[in-house]
């Protein structure tokens, strides 16, 4: 079936996105799980209360690190530093009072630039919508506004979110991708630029930067994070995803954003308490390779191998492929989920992406345009055999829920790649933006003196459980956590 409809001649022909800068200054940071870059906030509640910090200080010292390393790592598109000033003094006013608005009141927070902010452009990697504002917020940048949260910018992604990569180096490794779509975000955080930073996740756009940057994340269950000002993609695939450099720090923004603004209606939003919930030893957990172990290193294999024997050696056992039936039948599963996790992406994104290229085809990169070749081999019937098969994974994934309690993989298999166009495999965070269930990146393991992120998968709406048992697997994994 053609979509294509006629669309005007193309009005340019420069490259739709922003080249690296072969000047740029390199750098090489060997990566130590419990000594990373990252600048976690909500920890500092209780030196905000005594007033022994405030905000403002710590805005500063974001502030310091951006000046000294963003011309290495290229994570911002525009900032607002005296806006971001402003509002820390007014957070630090409000926690000398006592009277905080909420855990993340005066938190530095980055944001994507494919959602929508009421006082920086939303560009989204291309010149379509250089200088673009929305004059509004998204529903849930508004509501870690309200919670008093700054906006301290806007950060790279790769085009709409789909396409050609940005300038954007990894904080660990400059001659490495931080990983993409949410590249800018997971670089600030994990850099100790911001303590927080939105993405989003279509099919591993949070996860997989998150594990390559050092940082913590959070792709809650699908649609239970408010969507709104984020400019869509694939509407049963679509995540908001949050980027932190603690598990307080994503956990507390999550909630704000749920008690403020809720999910996407009709999902009133994740349900729990507005602190990280305590930490929950699982009983048996599911051990996943998905197509991404085949692909894996040895260095990172043995990273994973060596966790996987603490959380045993701690009393929690492990399904997996080889001691279960079950599992098995799901690994198995788990190895095709390509060409219909494709078809759906690009059936759904027909719309925008055609309106895009109606601008002239030079102004949208390869990326797109091969996802709209794919789309114009489908036909309905097609895409109803994606959901069905995505439906049949869901139930397969449910049905455990009886005998586990969440299931382990990386985010990502291996450390950054030394490329800068392409942002890595997909095939360990892809499966759970499939699933609709929430997952976490936890910075708890390094390979090549790289991060490398392990991953706890949970079940659909119970997003607080998958916490608290990320939670145990943190301090059970860190060293002097």
């Amino acid at each position: 079936m053609d979509w294509n409809h006629a669309a005007p001649e193309p009005c340019v022909t420069f490259l739709p996105v922003i080249p690296l800068d072969p000047a740029a200054p390199q750098r090489r940071i060997p990566y130590a799980p419990a000594s990373p870059l990252l600048r976690p906030y909500v920890p500092q509640a209780a030196a905000f209360r005594a007033g022994t910090s405030t905000p403002r200080d710590f805005l500063e010292a974001c502030i310091a690190t951006m000046e000294r390393d963003e011309a290495a790592i290229a994570a911002f598109v525009t900032h607002d530093v005296a806006a971001a000033r402003r509002a820390a003094d007014a957070a630090t006013a409000r926690w000398r009072s006592q009277a905080p608005r909420s855990p993340v009141d005066g938190m530095p927070v980055v944001v994507k630039d494919m959602i929508e902010t009421i006082d920086l452009p939303t560009q989204m990697n291309n010149p379509i919508y250089a200088g673009w504002h929305s004059r509004r917020d998204a529903a849930a940048v508004h509501a870690l506004r309200m919670g008093g949260a700054i906006i301290l910018g806007k950060t790279v992604t790769t085009e709409f979110a789909c396409g050609n990569s940005g300038p954007t180096r990894n904080p660990y490794d400059t001659s490495r991708t931080p990983g993409g779509s949410s590249s800018g975000s997971a670089a600030a955080v994990g850099a100790g630029m911001a303590s927080m930073g939105f993405g989003t996740q279509t099919h591993a756009s949070t996860i997989r930067p998150a594990g390559y940057c050092g940082a913590y994340a959070l792709k809650a269950t699908h649609g239970a994070l408010h969507a709104g000002g984020v400019t869509p993609l694939a509407a049963t695939l679509d995540h908001v995803g949050l980027i932190g450099a603690s598990l307080e720090d994503v956990w507390s923004a999550a909630m704000v954003i749920s008690r403020i603004v809720g999910g996407m209606p009709p999902h009133p939003g994740i349900s729990g308490p507005m602190d990280v919930p305590a930490a929950r030893k699982p009983t048996r957990l599911v051990r996943l390779a998905t197509l991404g172990w085949d692909e894996t290193p040895a260095s990172s294999r043995r990273a994973f191998e060596d966790a996987v024997q603490k959380v045993n050696a701690a009393g929690v056992s492990t399904l997996d492929a080889q001691n279960d039936a079950e599992v098995a039948a799901l690994e198995v599963e788990l190895r095709g989920i390509g060409d219909f996790a494709n078809d759906l992406l690009a059936w759904e994104s027909r719309w925008p992406l055609a309106t895009y290229r109606q601008h002239g085809a030079g102004m949208v990169g390869s990326r797109i345009q091969d996802l709209l070749i794919r789309a114009d081999t489908m036909d309905a019937a097609r895409y109803a055999r994606a959901v069905a098969d995505r439906d049949r994974l869901r139930q397969r994934v449910a049905a455990l829920a009886a005998r586990a309690d969440g299931f382990l993989m990386l985010c990502s298999s291996g450390p950054a790649i030394h490329d800068h166009g392409f942002t890595g495999s997909r095939n360990y965070a892809l499966p759970w933006t499939l699933v609709g269930a929430p997952s976490f990146a936890l910075p708890l393991l390094a390979a090549e003196e790289l991060p490398l992120g392990l991953q706890l998968a949970g079940f659909a709406d119970r997003d607080a459980d998958a916490c608290a048992v990320a939670a145990w697997l943190r301090d059970t994994l860190l060293p002097n956590a």
